[in-house]
C-alpha cells in the first residue's frame, strides 16, 4: 500500500495490518546533516480528529502527520459514520452529520490508547458511548479514572464491565478539579464541556501545546474556551458548533528526538517549523548535557561540534533530569535523553516519574555497551561517553523505539530493530527523512526472528 505524504511517497505502516511486519537495518557511525521540516504534533492531531464529532459541519485539519495512529483514528471516525476525505498531503476533511453510531468497535479501540478521546465528543453528540478498553504503549499503569470522574462531574453515568459505557441525555457545566493533570482526560473534559449546558471550570488541567491546539480548534468552531495555556480553563457550553479549518502545530517530541540524533552522531541539522516557546524546558535539560542550538524565527539550527559534556549542578553535584507535567520536561523525551546521556562525558541521573515501566528498555542499551545503573523502575544513573556496538533490538513503544534508532545510529556496526510498527505510530516517514539526512537506514520486510 502506498500513502502520499508531505515527505513524498513511501510504503505505509498500514501494511503491518495486513500481516506484514517491518524491521530497520541501521549502519551506525554516520553523522546526519541537512534540513528537515518538523511534522505536525501527533498528540494534537489525535484529539483534534476526535473533536470533529462535535459538529455536523465539515472540519478541515491541516499539518496532520502521516502516521499509523492517525490512520487508526480516521478509521474509527469512518466506522462511527463520519465522512473522511484526504484532501492532500497532511490535509483531511471530516464531516460528521447525523446518524452517528455510539459504539467504538473493540478491534479498533484496542489498537490505540487515544480511542478514549472519542468518549467525550461522542457522548456530547449522541448521549451514549460504549468503548472497549483502549490499547497503546505498554509503559506501565495508565489509569483512566480521571476520565470517568470528569465525565461523571458533567452529569454522565459511567458503567464499567468488560466495556466502558457512558450515558447522559445532556451534559451540564460545572466546576471540576481533576485528580491529576492528565492530558487525555483534560481533552475529554474540554470536548464534553464544549456542548454542555452552562459553563465548566476545569482546574488542575493539563496545559501542553497539544491541549492548547485542541482548545484553539474548538474556538475556531465557535466554542468559547478561555485560560488556554494555564491549568484553569473556562469552557462555555454551546448548543452547537460549526465547521472550521485548523492547522496543527509542530511536534516538539519529534524536534527533541532530531536534536538528540544530530548531537550524538556529531552531525549538523536545521529544523524548520518549530515553536520556540515549546522548547524552553527542553533547552534547559539538553544544556545539562552540553547540547545547544540556535533559533531564528521558526527555524532551529543544531551546529556541529557540541560540547557533549555534563554540566554539574552548583557545588559540583551530579545533575538530575526529571520529567513533569507541562511546562516541565516532557516524559516522552526521557527515553531519548537517556540515550543522549550515554554519549556525553560525565554522569547524570534521569528520573522518569510518571510511568513505572518506561525505563526498562535501558537493558538493551546496556547490552550495546552503555554504562547505566537502573536504580529502580523510575531512575537511571548514566555515565558516559560509552562506545555502543550494533545489536538486535525490539521496539517496545514509540519513544523507546526512537531512542533505539538514535542509539543504533551512533553505534559501531550494524543494528537490527524489530517491531518498528511501534516507532512508525509516532514518527512520519522516518526512514525516508533520515536517509535524506545521510543516515544508513533501510526498512525491510521482517520475516525472521523478533530478537529479544
Amino acid at each position: 500500500m502506498i500513502i502520499e505524504g508531505g515527505c513524498g511517497t513511501v510504503p505505509s505502516t498500514l501494511d503491518s495490518d495486513e500481516g506484514i511486519m517491518y524491521k530497520y537495518e541501521i549502519e551506525g557511525g554516520f553523522p546526519i546533516k541537512g534540513t528537515v521540516r518538523a511534522s505536525g504534533n501527533k498528540n494534537a492531531a489525535l484529539p483534534c480528529i476526535a473533536a470533529t464529532l462535535l459538529t455536523r459541519e465539515a472540519v478541515v485539519l491541516r499539518n496532520i502527520p502521516d502516521i499509523e495512529d492517525v490512520h487508526v483514528m480516521f478509521d474509527i471516525l469512518r466506522s462511527l459514520g463520519a465522512a473522511v476525505e484526504q484532501l492532500g498531503p497532511n490535509e483531511w476533511r471530516v464531516e460528521a452529520r447525523g446518524g452517528l453510531a455510539s459504539e467504538v468497535p473493540a478491534g479498533q479501540a484496542g489498537r490505540i490508547r487515544a480511542a478514549i478521546l472519542f468518549a467525550g465528543p461522542l457522548l456530547a453528540r449522541t448521549g451514549k458511548v460504549t468503548l472497549a478498553p483502549p490499547g497503546g504503549d505498554v509503559i506501565g499503569r495508565r489509569r483512566l479514572d480521571t476520565h470517568f470522574l470528569a465525565l461523571e462531574e458533567l452529569g454522565a453515568k459511567v458503567e464499567i464491565d468488560k466495556n466502558y459505557t457512558f450515558t447522559a441525555p445532556r451534559l451540564a457545566g460545572t466546576d471540576i478539579f481533576l485528580d491529576e493533570a492528565s492530558v487525555t482526560a483534560t481533552e475529554n473534559a474540554i470536548m464534553s464541556a464544549a456542548l454542555a449546558k452552562g459553563t465548566t471550570i476545569l482546574r488542575n488541567a493539563a496545559s501542553e501545546p497539544h491541549v492548547q491546539d485542541l482548545c484553539r480548534l474548538i474556538n475556531a468552531m465557535g466554542g468559547k474556551v478561555s485560560g488556554i495555556g494555564s491549568n484553569i480553563l473556562s469552557i462555555e457550553g454551546a448548543e452547537h458548533l460549526h465547521g472550521a479549518e485548523f492547522a496543527i502545530g509542530p511536534d516538539f517530541m519529534e524536534i527533541g528526538s532530531f536534536i538528540g540524533l544530530a548531537a550524538v552522531t556529531r552531525g549538523e541539522l536545521t529544523l524548520e517549523n518549530v515553536v520556540p516557546n515549546d522548547l524552553r524546558m527542553m533547552r534547559i535539560a539538553y544544556a545539562k548535557l552540553g547540547i545547544r542550538w540556535e533559533i531564528e524565527g521558526s527555524t532551529l539550527h543544531v551546529p556541529a561540534g557540541q560540547a557533549m559534556a555534563v554540566n554539574p549542578d552548583f557545588g559540583g553535584q551530579i545533575p538530575k533530569i526529571d520529567d513533569a507535567p507541562w511546562p516541565g520536561f516532557p516524559p516522552d523525551l526521557t527515553s531519548i535523553i537517556t540515550v543522549i546521556a550515554t554519549q556525553v562525558e560525565g554522569t547524570v541521573l534521569v528520573h522518569e516519574k510518571m510511568f513505572e515501566s518506561r525505563m526498562f528498555f535501558v537493558d538493551k542499551l546496556i547490552g550495546m555497551g552503555a554504562r547505566i545503573v537502573l536504580c529502580d523502575p523510575h531512575r537511571a544513573v548514566v555515565s558516559g561517553p560509552a562506545k555502543l556496538n550494533g545489536s538486535t533490538l525490539v521496539s517496545p513503544d514509540v519513544r523507546a523505539g526512537m531512542a533505539m534508532v538514535i542509539a543504533a545510529m551512533c553505534a559501531k556496526g550494524r543494528s537490527t530493530i524489530h517491531n518498528v510498527y511501534q516507532i512508525e505510530r509516532g514518527y512520519e516517514h522516518l526512514t525516508e527523512r533520515l536517509t535524506r539526512l545521510g543516515a544508513r537506514i533501510t526498512r525491510l520486510q521482517d520475516t525472521g526472528s523478533r530478537g529479544s
